[in-house]
């Protein structure tokens, strides 16, 4: 009966329902993880890279890059990172519009672009591709990690619908319910982001596929307030980063291990 009703995005089926959208988030559920966790002084991101086979060739992303060279984090504004999941190539588009937009609100009123509006945007233009014959929905999950002046710190998520909500933690992609149960029973309301770190990392531990983290596999960003610039600081870390965190929470060793075997 199913295939009468999803062979277009804006034919309902008989129970309400459009598969196309429910397609779109199985597809993101089998996506790399990316976890999320709102802290008092800032939010940090972290979000598992799948690499494909031996033979790809990772050295032009040895260094990473500040504005989000990676294939899931992004710098979206100064205030806002973004974390994906899901279909690479429709995130990128996703990615651009909300630069786009950011830099319109920045160049319209002369300030950064409030986490939630950004959110709205990019949602509104999702929705409209699950309404119109001839599109499909974006295939892509997202994370807004950011900050404002007036609601300081705020951690958001969208799906291919076209809804968002708010979030002091949360997970999407592989294994997103594991993390989730891991959330609820290690997150505090008060934790700050030194804090934060180690939790997101033991989580992603837990949770990734991988019997090894290493900075290969895994992308890493935080964003805090710099008291000094009075600005909110994004910060992408670079793969040797990423690796001496992981050694600094214990989490490398047994990849060190075997290296030396």
């Amino acid at each position: 009966m199913a295939r009468r009703y999803d062979s277009r995005t804006t034919i309902f089926s008989p129970e309400g329902r459009l598969y196309q959208i429910e397609y779109a988030m199985e597809a993101i559920s089998h996506a790399g993880t990316v976890l999320g966790v709102l802290a008092k002084d800032g939010v940090v991101l972290a979000a598992e890279k799948r690499v494909t086979g031996k033979l790809l060739d990772l050295s032009g992303a040895k260094d990473g890059g500040y504005g989000g060279s990676g294939e899931k984090m992004f710098l979206l504004n100064s205030n806002v990172i973004g974390g994906v999941a899901g279909i690479t190539s429709d995130a990128n588009s996703l990615v651009n519009y909300a630069r786009t937009t950011a830099q319109r609100h920045l160049l319209m009123y002369n300030d950064d672009i409030p986490v939630e509006l950004l959110a709205q945007r990019l949602c509104d233009l999702k929705q409209g591709y699950t309404q119109y014959g001839g599109l499909r929905p974006f295939g892509v999950s997202l994370l807004y990690a950011g900050y404002d002046p007036h609601y300081k710190f705020q951690l958001y998520h969208s799906d291919p619908s076209g809804n968002y909500s708010g979030w002091k933690a949360t997970c999407i992609g592989a294994n997103n319910g594991t993390a989730q149960s891991l959330l609820k029973q290690e997150y505090k309301d008060d934790i700050l982001v030194k804090d934060a770190i180690g939790l997101v990392l033991r989580i992603m531990s837990k949770t990734m596929d991988s019997t090894t983290l290493g900075s290969e596999k895994l992308e890493f960003a935080v964003l805090t307030y710099d008291e000094e610039a009075k600005a909110p600081k994004a910060k992408i870390y670079k793969p040797g980063e990423i690796d001496a965190l992981l050694q600094a929470e214990g989490l490398a060793k047994k990849e060190d291990d075997e290296m030396k075997s």
